[in-house]
């Protein structure tokens, strides 16, 4: 086995509010052609770390999945009732503990944000009620808030949500 390196755009957010900072940072891993790891054949898309985690999508079993990496084990962790054949996910973010995962998912034509949570293995859309597109978002290193971009006023706003789906005012 080889080892390709992945290069992965670190974000360290500490609160939505406060700000995040972001440097990049190679990372090297074993390539896995049978697509246990994190490097496989397949694309490999919007590598997001916190943690000792790494989400990302990939197309490694026919559609464009959510799959999370533990950096300190280093094998896929997996996420039961999250992916679905008939869903494109995108941009995933995760807590720093690893609790929850959020991303950009698109089915039939329609764009929404999608908290998983990974204790319940149950998914919620967080903007069901929202008649706009949505993307990028990403979620504090606590789970308490996720943050993404809307189209809800005919531009590209950012909008932050708590976990309960709720918006959170911020001036």
């Amino acid at each position: 086995m080889t080892n390709r390196t992945i290069f992965i755009p670190v974000l360290a957010c500490f609160g939505l509010l406060t700000g995040c900072f972001g440097y990049p940072r190679l990372l090297s891993y074993p390539f896995d052609p049978g697509g246990r790891s994190i490097n496989s054949l397949a694309s490999e898309l919007n590598p997001q770390i916190s943690g000792r985690y790494i989400v990302f999508t990939s197309d490694r079993r026919g559609s464009q999945d959510v799959y999370m990496f533990d950096r300190l084990t280093q094998n896929l962790i997996d996420l039961p009732g999250l992916n679905s054949l008939d869903t494109i996910a995108s941009h995933p973010s995760v807590s720093q503990d690893g609790h929850y995962v959020v991303f950009a998912a698109s089915r039939l034509g329609r764009s929404a944000i999608i908290l998983y949570d990974r204790e319940t293995r149950q998914s919620r859309n967080l903007t069901n009620n929202l008649q706009a597109e949505v993307r990028n978002p990403t979620i504090s290193a606590d789970g308490n808030r996720i943050a993404f971009e809307s189209t809800n006023n005919g531009q590209w706003d950012i909008l932050v949500y708590d976990r309960s789906g709720q918006q959170l005012n911020v001036p």
